[in-house]
Order: C-alpha cells, then sequence, then structure tokens
C-alpha cells in the first residue's frame, strides 16, 4: 500500500508546485501593473511618474493646426493631466521630424476646457534637457517628453467636476516658435477626454440595429400573410412603421447637420445613431473612397513641413537654410519606456474639423471617422447594399416558404398569396426602400453641392439627386393623378379663422378651422375670433358616387399600397405632403450650411408650421404609428432646432451653457428613442395576433386583448368621424330634501282579529296529538288567532315566529339531500324557493312525530301557490341574467313535481277539517291579493307592499 501511494503524492506535489508558481506570476504581474518613468521637469529637475494608470484627462486625435503650415511632422503627439488629491501633474511626449536644418526653438504648451484657458506655460526645450530640440536639425529625429509638476495656482483654472461629466470638451494645444525670428513655426491641437462618454455605438448601436430588424420582421410578415388585399392592408397599417423608425433614427443624428458650433456631448450622442443613415465604414473602405473623392493624404503624420510657406515678412524663409525630404517623418521612432500606456491618440483622418471642435455635420462625422467630403460616397454605397439585400431576402422568404411546404412543415395557405406575386412584392419593396432612404440621400447630396468638391463625385451626386426627386416625387404624383382622375374640380371660397382654444380643457390655445368646417360642425358655444385668412378651397367630386374607396380598392392598394397603406381612408394622399416635407427639410440641412442664420432659423419656423399641419392632418390609422410620427417626432424636432439657435457662433454662448443645453437635447432624443424601441418590440404582438387572425384558439391571457385589437383595427379602418361629445351642463346645486323609496306597513294586533274566522286551517297547521316539546304555542285556532272587525277581504298578516324557529327550519331544509340538489342549481339566487320550503314541510321532521310548520301565514301561502301554477317565481329568487333564470326553472321542474306530490298526500289526510266557507275566503283573498316583493335576511322575512 505504501508503494502504491507514493506515485500519487508525488503527483499532488507537482500540482501544487505547479498552482504556486503560477499564483507567484500572476502576483508578479500585479505588481508590474504600475510603470514608473524619470523624466526632467521644465527646470531640469528628474521628476517621477506612474503612467499606467489612465490619467484623470489624457489626449486623443491631433492635427496641424495651421492647416499644413507646420514646419514639423509629428507621428505622436501625448498630452496628459494626473491629478491626485495632492500631487497634479502634466505630461507630453513628442515624436516626428522636421525639414529645418538648424534652429533653436521656445516650446508653449496649453491646455483650454470648455472654452477656456485653464494651463499654459512657456519653456526652453534646452532646459528641460530635450536634446532632440536643443537645437533642432533636420538630421535627428524628435523625440521628447517631459513630466512637469505643478503646483495648487497651476491647476486652480481646472474645474474639478468637469473629471466627472461625459465627453470632456477641451484640447491641448502645443505651440513651437523660431528664436531667430520669433515666428510661430509649428502648431499642433489634440482634444483632450476624460474616459467618459456618451458614445457607444457597440453597445448602443447593436441594441438599436436589433430592435430594427425586429420592427422590419414585424411588419413584412403583416403584409405577406392572407388572402383578402384589404385585409391584408388593414393589418400592415396597424403594425409598427418601419419608416417611422428609420426617421425617428435618421432625425436624431442629422441634428448634427446644423452648422453650428455643437457641444462635445451632442456628437458623441449622435454616433450612436450613425448607422440607419449609413455613415459607418472602416478605415481602408475610408482610403479606398479618398481615392476617388481626391483626399489621398497619409496620416501616419501630422504637418505639412513647409508645404504651405508662412507669411512672416521674409525673414524665415532666409534664416533657415533649407529643407529635408517631406517623407522624412514617415515612420515614429521607437522611444524606451514610453510605450507602455494604454492611451493616446493618432493623426486625424485629413479634412476633419481641428480636434475639440465640433462645428456643424463634420464635427459630427469626425466621432464615427468618416471626413465630410466622402458622407455622399459612403451613404449611396451602403444604400445599393441595402437595396441588394432587400432582394436576396424576399426571394430566400419565399423559397423558404416552398421548402416548408413541399417538406409538409407549414400546412397553411395564408403565404400562398405572396408566392404567387413574388414579382410584385419585389417591386413594392424596392421602392418602400427608396422612399425611406429619400431624406438621406438628398440631404447627403446637396451637401455634396456645397461642398464644391471634385467633379465627379459632384456629377453622381446630381444623377442620384434628380432620380430621386423625379422619381419617387413623380410615382407620388401619378398616384395622386390615378385616383383622383375620374373626378371634376371646383373651386369655392373659404376662409381660416384663428380662434380661441384651450388644450387639456385648461391651457389657453389658439385653433385654426375653415369656415366650410365650422359650418357643418355649428356649436353654441362662441369663440373668440383673432384673425381670419381668405383663401379658395379645391372640392373634388367623383364621378361615380359609388366606387371602391382607396383602401378597399385591390388595383389601387396592389400598384401604390407602399406610399399610402398606412393612412388613412380619408388622408390616403398625406404621402405627397411628406415628400414635400421632407425634401424642403434636406433643402434646409443639406443645402445651406454656408449660411446659418439662415438655415437654423428657416428650419425652426418651418419645423413650427410643419408641427401644427401634420397634428390637424393626423393622417396615421395605427394609435401607435401616430403618437411617435404625429407627437412625439415633430414635437422633439421643434426642440431641437429652437435649443440649436444658443450654438450659432454669433451668440458666443458659454460652453458650460452649451454643454447644459445639450445635455437638454440628449434627454428629449433619449426618450423618444426608448418609446420607438419599446412600441417596436410591441409590434411582435400585435403582428402575432394578427397572424392568428383565422385561428379560434389563441393564447388565454391575449383572448380579450386580441378581439379588442381587432375591434380597434375595423374601427379605424372605416375612418368615420368620431360622435360629438354632449356639451357638459353645470350640474344642478343639489337641495335639502328626502325621496320615498318604499313603504313597508308593520303588523297590527287588528290584523289578527278576525284570521280566525275566515282562514283555512293548513296543513300544516294542523292540530297535534301529542306535544313533542319542539312548540310552546297552543295548536287550536282560537289561541293562534285573535278576532277583530277588520274586514273579510282584507289582508292580514301572520302571527310572529322567532328566529330560532326560523333558523331551525332553515337547518331542516338543508339537509334533506333533494333540496341540496335543488339549491345548487340555484346558487346565484340570495332567497330559498318556496317550493323547496314547502318540500320540507309536507315530511316530518327527523327525530319527531310532529309534522314541522310552514314559516308563513295561510294567506301567504296560498298566494304563492296560486303564482306557482301560473310559474311567477321571480319574487322567489334575484338572478343575474334571464337565461339563467330559464334554466335553473328547467333544472328544478322535477323537484317541484316531487315536492307537489308530497304536498298531496299530506293535505290529503286534513281533508275534512276543510270548511267552505274558508275556501271561499281563500279565494277571495287570492284574487284581491297585491303585487308583493320578498325581502329575506339572516332571521327573519318582512313584506313589501
Amino acid at each position: 500500500m505504501l508503494a502504491d501511494s507514493r506515485p500519487t503524492r508525488s503527483l499532488t506535489s507537482v500540482l501544487l508546485l505547479v498552482a504556486c508558481f503560477f499564483a507567484l506570476l500572476t502576483s508578479v504581474a500585479a505588481a508590474d501593473d504600475s510603470k514608473v518613468i524619470k523624466g526632467y521637469d521644465f527646470n531640469g529637475v528628474i521628476q517621477k511618474l506612474d503612467i499606467a494608470p489612465r490619467p484623470s484627462l489624457y489626449s486623443g486625435g491631433f492635427a496641424d493646426c495651421l492647416r499644413g503650415g507646420s514646419l514639423f511632422n509629428f507621428s505622436t503627439f501625448d498630452v496628459a493631466y494626473y491629478s491626485d488629491t495632492d500631487e497634479h501633474t502634466v505630461y507630453f511626449y513628442l515624436n516626428g521630424a522636421s525639414n529645418i536644418r538648424k534652429e533653436s526653438l521656445a516650446l508653449h504648451l496649453s491646455i483650454q476646457a470648455y472654452g477656456e484657458t485653464r494651463f499654459n506655460m512657456t519653456y526652453d526645450p534646452c532646459k528641460a534637457h530635450m536634446d532632440t530640440l536643443c537645437p533642432l536639425t533636420s538630421d535627428n529625429r524628435i523625440a521628447a517628453f517631459a513630466v512637469v509638476p505643478l503646483s495648487a495656482d497651476n491647476v486652480a483654472g481646472m474645474p474639478q467636476v468637469s473629471m466627472g461629466i461625459p465627453d470632456f470638451e477641451g484640447f491641448a494645444r502645443i505651440q513651437i516658435f523660431a528664436n531667430s525670428t520669433q515666428t510661430e513655426i509649428g502648431c499642433f491641437q489634440a482634444v483632450m477626454s476624460n474616459g467618459k462618454t456618451l458614445s457607444q455605438p457597440d453597445a448602443i448601436g447593436t441594441t438599436v440595429g436589433i430592435f430594427v430588424i425586429t420592427a422590419i420582421l414585424a411588419s413584412f410578415i403583416t403584409a405577406v400573410y392572407g388572402v383578402s388585399v384589404p385585409h391584408m392592408r388593414m393589418h400592415y397599417a396597424h403594425s409598427f412603421s418601419v419608416l417611422v423608425v428609420f426617421e425617428t433614427f435618421q432625425y436624431i443624428f442629422f441634428s448634427g447637420a446644423l452648422s453650428v458650433n455643437w457641444p462635445s456631448v451632442l456628437p458623441a450622442w449622435w454616433s450612436n445613431f450613425a448607422w440607419p443613415s449609413g455613415m459607418f465604414a472602416t478605415h481602408s473602405l475610408v482610403s479606398s473612397i479618398s481615392s476617388f473623392t481626391g483626399n489621398v493624404v497619409s496620416v501616419s503624420q501630422v504637418g505639412g513641413a513647409g508645404s504651405v510657406p508662412i507669411n512672416n515678412n521674409g525673414g524665415l524663409t532666409q534664416q533657415i537654410y533649407g529643407r529635408a525630404s517631406d517623407t522624412s517623418g514617415e515612420q515614429p521612432s521607437s522611444a524606451n519606456d514610453l510605450e507602455d500606456y494604454a492611451w493616446g491618440g493618432e493623426p486625424n483622418t485629413p479634412g476633419m474639423p481641428m480636434p475639440g471642435t465640433w462645428p456643424g455635420l463634420p464635427g459630427t462625422l469626425s466621432e464615427v471617422n468618416i471626413p465630410p467630403a466622402e458622407a455622399f460616397t459612403l451613404a449611396l454605397i451602403w444604400f445599393m447594399v441595402m437595396i441588394g439585400l432587400v432582394v436576396v431576402l424576399i426571394v430566400l422568404f419565399k423559397l423558404t416558404l416552398d421548402l416548408m411546404i413541399r417538406l409538409k412543415l407549414l400546412k397553411t395557405d395564408g403565404f400562398n398569396y405572396f408566392r404567387s406575386h413574388l414579382g410584385g412584392y419585389l417591386a413594392s419593396a424596392l421602392l418602400r426602400t427608396c422612399f425611406i432612404g429619400f431624406f438621406v440621400m438628398t440631404t447627403l447630396a446637396m451637401y455634396q453641392f456645397s461642398l464644391r468638391g471634385p467633379d465627379g463625385p459632384t456629377a453622381i451626386a446630381a444623377i442620384v439627386f434628380l432620380l430621386f426627386l423625379v422619381g419617387i416625387g413623380g410615382l407620388a404624383a401619378y398616384a395622386c393623378y390615378f385616383r383622383l382622375r375620374h373626378g371634376k374640380y371646383s373651386t369655392a371660397p373659404d376662409a381660416i379663422r384663428f380662434e380661441s382654444a384651450t388644450v387639456f380643457k385648461t391651457v389657453p390655445f389658439v385653433s385654426a378651422i375653415r369656415n366650410s368646417e365650422r359650418g357643418e360642425h355649428e356649436t353654441a358655444e362662441q369663440r373668440r375670433l383673432y384673425a381670419s385668412v381668405p383663401i379658395t378651397r379645391i372640392i373634388y367630386t367623383d364621378d361615380d358616387s359609388n366606387r371602391l374607396t382607396v383602401h378597399q380598392d385591390a388595383g389601387f392598394i396592389k400598384r401604390f399600397g407602399w406610399l399610402s397603406a398606412r393612412y388613412r381612408r380619408t388622408r390616403w394622399w398625406y404621402f405627397a405632403f411628406y415628400l414635400g416635407y421632407q425634401f424642403i427639410r434636406a433643402c434646409f440641412i443639406g443645402g445651406g450650411v454656408r449660411t446659418p442664420l439662415a438655415q437654423v432659423f428657416g428650419l425652426f419656423l418651418f419645423e413650427i408650421i410643419a408641427f401644427f399641419v401634420t397634428i390637424k392632418l393626423t393622417a396615421f390609422e395605427s394609435s401607435r404609428n401616430t403618437v411617435v410620427a404625429i407627437w412625439m417626432l415633430s414635437v422633439a424636432k421643434v426642440i431641437t432646432t429652437g435649443l440649436s439657435i444658443a450654438f450659432i457662433a454669433d451668440y458666443n454662448v458659454s460652453r458650460i451653457g452649451a454643454t447644459a443645453i445639450g445635455l437638454i437635447i440628449v434627454v428629449v432624443q433619449a426618450f423618444l428613442a426608448v418609446v420607438v424601441l419599446i412600441l417596436a418590440a410591441v409590434g411582435i404582438i400585435s403582428s402575432w395576433m394578427s397572424l392568428s387572425r383565422n385561428k379560434e384558439e389563441f393564447t388565454e391571457p391575449f383572448v380579450d386583448m386580441r378581439v379588442n385589437y381587432f375591434e380597434h383595427m375595423q374601427k379605424r379602418t372605416d375612418d368615420l368621424p368620431a360622435p360629438r361629445k354632449p356639451e357638459e351642463t353645470e350640474p344642478v346645486p343639489v337641495e335639502a330634501g328626502f325621496n320615498v323609496r318604499n313603504v313597508r306597513r308593520a303588523p297590527k294586533i287588528e290584523d289578527e282579529d278576525e284570521l280566525g274566522d275566515m282562514s283555512l286551517p293548513q296543513p300544516g297547521f294542523q292540530a297535534q296529538a301529542g306535544g313533542s316539546g319542539q312548540r310552546s304555542r297552543a295548536n287550536s285556532g282560537s289561541s293562534r288567532y285573535s278576532v277583530s272587525g277588520i274586514p273579510r277581504a282584507a289582508r292580514v298578516h301572520r302571527a310572529s315566529w322567532s328566529s330560532k324557529e326560523f333558523a331551525q327550519m332553515q337547518a331542516e331544509m338543508i339537509s334533506r339531500p333533494e333540496n341540496q340538489r335543488g339549491n345548487r342549481s340555484r346558487s346565484n339566487s340570495q332567497r330559498l324557493s318556496s317550493s323547496n320550503i314547502a318540500a320540507v314541510l309536507a315530511t316530518d321532521s327527523p327525530g319527531t312525530s310532529t309534522p314541522v310548520r310552514r314559516p308563513m301565514t295561510p294567506t301567504r301561502e296560498s298566494t304563492e301557490d296560486a303564482r306557482e301554477n301560473v310559474e311567477t317565481t321571480t319574487s322567489e329568487t334575484t338572478p343575474t341574467k334571464q337565461g339563467d333564470v330559464q334554466s335553473d326553472e328547467k333544472r328544478e321542474e322535477p323537484l317541484l313535481a316531487d315536492q307537489k306530490e308530497e304536498e298531496e298526500t299530506a293535505s290529503s289526510h286534513q281533508t275534512e277539517q276543510v270548511t267552505v266557507g274558508n275556501e271561499k275566503t281563500d279565494e277571495a283573498i287570492v284574487k284581491n291579493e297585491p303585487a308583493v316583493t320578498s325581502e329575506k335576511t339572516a332571521d327573519k322575512t318582512t313584506t313589501t307592499v
């Protein structure tokens, strides 16, 4: 056993040693996370700095702030600001080359945050032991860095709150001066960041993409399922519109196309929604497009190395003796111990705006690394890809259906119409895709015109612009003509009245209504008239009054359903208005980039007018599309454009204030985006219900919801005017008073006086031979009733019964099996049937030979028996529905027959005690019996007259 255990112990020891070794490596790696470097400050003193942790602020992409006029080519320009509780340090690193043969320099480093200079310092590179800059020669590459500790006074202007705000707005700039001429010969600027940003295209963009695909599938499936074209149109119209989804995200991104100075937070937020507008690309794709647009420049370095001469009155050119090769700084040199930090930027792509600034559409595109000159060409490429993808996916869907039907995996015939009309669906899908891309392509085409770039991209932009304007616009005009060609037009004078009104019944508002509409819906309410504008109204009269409506005309739906299917019956032409609206927006956004004031104010006024017009029309048939497209999207556009006025450069709003306004825009657009995503998800459920419209069974929790959804669809499809609500009248003040609901007559002693002479002794109240101890009352007629002078035909009340006796009677009745069955059949009743009571009283009580008395007077009993004979038993029960009463009465008929036989058997033994006079009296009482209502509580029975 010992020999066998040694190998096992040896193996265990080896595993422990390996585990300890890896643990040691992990601890050593953790200890090496810090990377301390040593560098000179501006006074020549060696300073230490751990560059491994992420700085509080650090630089990103950089560019030549002399627009190619610098005499340097830098491949690296990194600046960092480390801020701890007690220590503040600035670190910067330069790597590049220059074509200046020899020159002594002076450097100026500054950091700006939110429009103000927070740190600046001028120093001599020779004092900081920057040997490659002291002096500068073209033979040596530049590799200089410095570690500069700062005092509290140096960082007093740096707002600490800015370290936590997402998308820090600021930049670092280094300026290089020649001492011999005191002229600026180099300037480089890098954007600064604090590591927190709203730009999350991987997370937000992917999530948006998933929901957009979901909305496309939910909408497409409602358009291809069904056999009746009008019915398919109805379900398609009530799915969530893909046009509304894309318009929402395109509006969010192209909000940044206005020619204003955006705060950094907005372009970062808009970058999450760039792909629905076709604004996403890799570096290789941008480089390929640049060769076509003529923007071919190396991006491995920044600087002109003197490619653009600097105007310094001729002094610089003569005193600096020559220039080196333009490619001298192409390959960056290696610097020991300065490559271990993860942060740092790269040279900006040529054509981008200056780092740390976000002007107009170029600033928005800079967040996704797309030069403005390539925007239109890139969007056109992705649009063509989308066209091909739509064709391929629809054909694959049809082939998949064919395969599933061939394999008998799909038995429904709901897709047969789609399978037999594939060509029509392909044409409609392609035209619908062009309709969705109309705004983006026309906007970018006009923006390409405003750039005044090379002829090639401009010519393609002109062709595409004409194709969309003439093609889609011409088809929209032809659709209107096709529907209205069989009719006559006439004109009539009219006027638009601007009257006082209220919103939400309390907020004062101004409403606009035509005189003709006011005549049709005249109300008694007198509104204040502010103004009246005369207009000419065009009246269309159809030649055929029995023509099918636009949503019942299958031929029109097949041809132009991709334009009109989602709109109401009376607003089917809304697509023409929508195209005009989007074209005017494209003119403002894409064509007005060179006139910021006219662009922003003109678009703002136009959005306000369009907002009221769209609300007045309310064209969408679906409630979800109406809420988003008519209300939320229109309001968001007005708010965004109105707040964008503050960013116009002429107004010089502080950058901190601009950031606050930008955050308000982010909140508005984020709320809109969340609502759109939620409704896109809800569209899955509504499309699921539409697919199940030919099934009688459905998932239990959604049965009522589906019924309500279908009823809502039918109501919206009919598009009938809603009935006018009755005018609210002021309630009449309630005056003091009372109402008599019923009168109940209480029993009197006189009622019992002559009852003995005129009442017929009933079988249940016959004389008892032996006392059972169950009743203490004497059983003779003289002892039970008193005599009075009441008329013989008058109604009398029975003698009082105690609640104890009544409870005992109920317990005995319930205990019998035949009565339990009868009571269960009338579970909805709150009272006991008199027939059941009679069945109990017709038999002897268990445990005694004495018959049980009935808790009623003989007069009441005979009356109820007479009613039972004519099948009037409604006074005995309180049913919830008439059908329940009828079914219960049918179930009680056998029981009543048995009870009646028992009553006749019991009464046959007592016929000798019945007198003729009492029979006549009872008959007279029955004839004069008034209608009564039985009311029962827990322990008593009363009668209301």
